[in-house]
């Protein structure tokens, strides 16, 4: 408001500001005849005349009623003034003041294109509503193949935007005397339709300076928090928060089903050096598909899936989904249990399955109605799914993963796959997953060079193309892509309920010159080949997991011999490095060895007998799963029966006994679906499991049948014998009986719990019935009694069994006071322990 004068001034005063008005009025009118003159010089009056007609006429057609009201509002305000002495008591107006236009509310030039070429940093800051210097309201809006747009305040207040073309709209509002923008919203008309919809670019950041300095510092443990596509309620509007780490990008958009998949009237803004991107975008729900638009630096474009999304379409389409959870979790006492032991003084024997083909064509649902019921019923302590994050090629069996943050949509939707662990859990069934942070597939539409240049793989060629896998390998140097990576292997811990991640390919990861000849790696900062930046990336993602996720296990797949894969990581070792950190480590020798001896012909056996031992000398450096997985069932390698010599009996009599030697063998059990039943052929991911070996009408049903009990009660009896694992990384809890009989393929060893009750375990390797075998045992067990043999009838086997309790003699034997005698049935493994 203009200002009242002092009533009190003093006539002086008056007099004095009366002649500064009549100075300015004769100034005035000096300019306009000086303006008059000049313009004749240019060129005849009746010309200038009709061109400022034309002009004024085509003008006032494109200017929208809000700009006429202001403009009648000036004009009628300078006549006035021009007419008429102002009231003393009123502050007189400048004339240059009164013949001043009102301010354009439509875009600079510089800004429509930079919006229109996607490659504008900031579109909030000159799209939406903004108070202008001059007073008024500028209202802009960007609606590609829009017709028309208006903007609604207030109850009933419509005022129709300008069509300044390419799709921009502007108006001014005639406010002069109100400095904070008003509540509005936007009515939209299309050809067939008038959409009412609120204005995105009138939101504030929905990222906070807390979130932006943690994921600048590589340390946000809930990344998924903050970035992706997230539902929610922003300033009282409902619609989906739009965020993505792109630092090299010129601009982003958002594309999607919700606009046609034309991104353009849909830019985000850069949050700063934070190099993260974001958009709250009003009326957009969950279930809508939408990818980002990326601008690279040279100024093409890229379409790419959300790193961070949660859902996916079904591959082979390629979209994000917009989601948001609505499951009630039900497993709150497995939850408040697991954690009790620590996973390497517990019983844990692992069945490990590929969940698109155990039962082919069923979804997450339909298996949760089956597989913790057939897991529950052979005893497994816990499954562990190959990879499930989303991943394009299915013959890759999951480990090409480009939804790093999705189960994989093939099965259902994430809240499916949480149904299914849930009722896992309530079955007391643990749920491991195979994790793959080593590398990534090259797809134009996921990681690699993600907008525009190497960003989540390392800059460096040499670094980042994997020689084996035709992928790229992250840059674990990058405290952001570290930071994605951290915060993926506690999200599905926290967010589904996983019991522990099996990491793939970690020797792949140590070192640089993993599959590369000389002078196709460049070596450490020390000279060394080990890569650091690795090193640091696994001991801080297990650090993390296993601070925030009580009773979670992470368990390494590492194929080398690296000092302190299971080592607390403040603890350095001897090569200077401080451990790992992960709670057990794959045992790839111990399978590579076992195999290797049991496909030897029995006769051939006794020269290879230390295949068998030679576990035992490094059994305690880490603490060891064995492992019988997916790899050795594949491309040749033969199912498990299949690797086995001999004739169908003899290779099922091999399986069996492998089986009770492995179970007794300090360390985890793991064992690949199929091979609970001796099916004979590979595993396949198009047909999965020959599920009909178990059908009665198969006439070798029973010899499959005899199998699959067998490892029922082997864990079974695992489970109720805690010498069999609680000690499994202390030397105190294994002893040899016989370790050297390779003339006669025998193994015996003593199992110890903590309390020091034994289990005796004997394997007879060669198929030939050995009566009397005398072996050494301690002297204070009055009697032994057999409580598993895998010759048993029920199993398919021979029946050569101890019908009752074996005493010892006093005949020392094998360094033992005391001895016992045994018929050690063919090619069986005999369980022994206290009657």
């Amino acid at each position: 408001m203009t200002p009242r004068p002092d009533p009190k001034k003093t006539a002086e005063q008056k007099n004095t500001a009366a002649k500064k008005t009549a100075e300015q009025k004769k100034t005035a009118v000096q300019k306009k005849v000086a303006a008059k003159k000049a313009a004749e010089r240019k060129t005849t009056a009746e010309q200038k005349k009709a061109t400022a007609k034309k002009a004024t006429a085509k003008k006032a057609a494109a200017t929208k009623p809000v700009q006429q009201a202001a403009q009648k509002s000036v004009q009628k305000s300078a006549q006035k003034a021009a007419q008429k002495t102002p009231p003393a008591r009123k502050k007189p107006v400048p004339a240059q003041r009164m013949t001043e236009p009102p301010p354009s509310p439509a875009l600079p030039a510089a800004d429509r294109d930079r919006l229109l070429a996607g490659t504008h940093h900031d579109p909030h800051a000159v799209l939406g509503a903004h108070p202008l210097p001059g007073g008024g309201i500028a209202v802009r809006v960007f609606r590609p193949y829009a017709r028309a747009v208006s903007v609604v305040t207030g109850a009933e207040s419509r005022t129709g935007l300008h069509d300044d073309g390419d799709g921009f709209f502007s108006a001014l509002l005639p406010l002069p005397e109100v400095q904070d923008v008003p509540s509005y919203h936007l009515l939209v008309t299309y050809d067939d339709a008038v959409h009412e919809t609120e204005d995105a670019y009138r939101f504030l950041p929905t990222l906070g300076d807390l979130d932006l300095h943690l994921i600048g510092e590589g340390r946000h443990e809930r990344l998924w928090e903050a970035l992706g596509a997230h539902p929610m309620t922003w300033q009282g509007v409902a619609g989906t928060r739009f965020t993505v780490w792109a630092p090299n990008a010129r601009g982003v958009r958002v594309a999607g089903g919700f606009n046609f998949w034309d991104g353009t009237g849909h830019p985000m803004r850069s949050l700063g050096s934070s190099g993260v991107w974001e958009v709250f975008l009003p009326g957009v729900g969950e279930g809508e598909l939408y990818k980002f638009e990326i601008t690279r630096p040279d100024g093409s474009r890229t379409l790419r899936a959300d790193p961070m999304a949660r859902r996916t379409q079904v591959p082979p389409d390629t979209s994000s989904i917009v989601h948001a959870s609505r499951h009630e979790w039900g497993d709150e006492e497995w939850l408040a249990g697991r954690a009790g032991t620590p996973a390497h003084e517990a019983p844990f024997s692992v069945y490990e399955l590929h969940l698109p083909s155990w039962r082919p064509g069923r979804g997450y649902r339909e298996l949760a109605e089956e597989l913790p019921a057939y897991v529950a019923d052979l005893g497994f302590t816990h499954v562990e799914l190959m990879p499930v994050a989303e991943h394009p090629f299915g013959g890759s069996w999951g480990y090409q993963v480009t939804g790093f943050y999705a189960p994989t949509a093939r099965l259902g939707d994430p809240d499916d796959f949480k149904y299914l662990v849930d009722r896992l859990h309530q079955a007391g069934i643990g749920v491991l997953m195979d994790w793959v942070p080593a590398h990534f597939p090259r797809d134009d539409w996921a990681l690699a060079e993600f907008d525009g240049r190497p960003l989540y793989e390392h800059s460096d060629p040499l670094r980042a193309a994997h020689p084996d896998w035709g992928t790229l390998e992250f840059d674990f140097g990058r405290r952001e892509v570290r930071n994605f990576l951290v915060a993926n292997a506690v999200y599905w811990c926290e967010e589904f309920h996983i019991d522990g991640l099996r990491v793939d390919a970690v020797a792949s990861m140590l070192y640089l010159d993993y599959s590369r000849e000389p002078g196709q790696w460049t070596p450490n900062e020390h000279g060394g080949r080990e890569n650091l930046d690795a090193v640091a990336f696994l001991q801080e993602m297990n650090a993390t997991v296993y601070r925030r996720a009580p009773g979670v296990v992470t368990i390494a797949e590492e194929s080398t011999a690296w000092d302190g894969v299971t080592r607390a990581t403040h603890h350095k070792g001897p090569s200077g490095f401080g451990g790992l950190g992960f709670g057990l480590k794959w045992n790839m020798g111990w399978m590579h060895d076992s195999l290797q001896y049991m496909a030897h012909e029995p006769v051939h056996r006794k020269y290879h007998h230390h295949e068998m031992t030679f576990s035992m000398v490094y059994a305690y450096s880490e603490n060891y799963v064995l492992p019988i997985s997916h790899d050795e069932v594949v491309h040749g390698k033969r199912s498990l029966v299949s690797k086995m010599p001999g004739d169908w009996w003899q290779q099922r009599a091999g399986v069996r006994a492998y089986l009770a030697y492995m179970w007794a063998h300090p360390g985890k059990q793991l064992l690949f679906m199929g091979q609970e039943f001796a099916q004979g052929a590979e595993w396949s991911e198009a047909t999965g499991p020959d599920w009909w070996l178990l059908d009665p009408g198969y006439g070798a049903e029973p010899d499959h049948r005899g199998v699959l009990a067998l490892v029922r009660d082997l864990n079974t009896v695992y489970r109720d014998t805690p010498a069999l694992w609680c000690r499994d990384t202390d030397p105190g809890g294994f002893e040899w009986v016989v370790g050297d009989a390779a003339e006669d393929n025998v193994f015996a060893f003593l199992r110890r719990d903590t309390d020091n009750a034994p289990l005796l375990s004997v394997s007879n390797l060669s198929p030939v019935v050995r009566p009397d075998y005398r072996l050494g045992v301690p002297d204070d067990v009055p009697a032994w009694t057999e409580v598993l043999n895998t010759d048993t009838a029920a199993y398919g086997g021979s029946d050569v069994t101890q019908p009752g309790p074996v005493k010892p003699e006093p005949q020392a034997w094998h360094g033992r006071p005391a001895s016992i005698r045994l018929t050690l049935p063919p090619l069986a493994t005999v369980w022994l322990r206290p009657a």
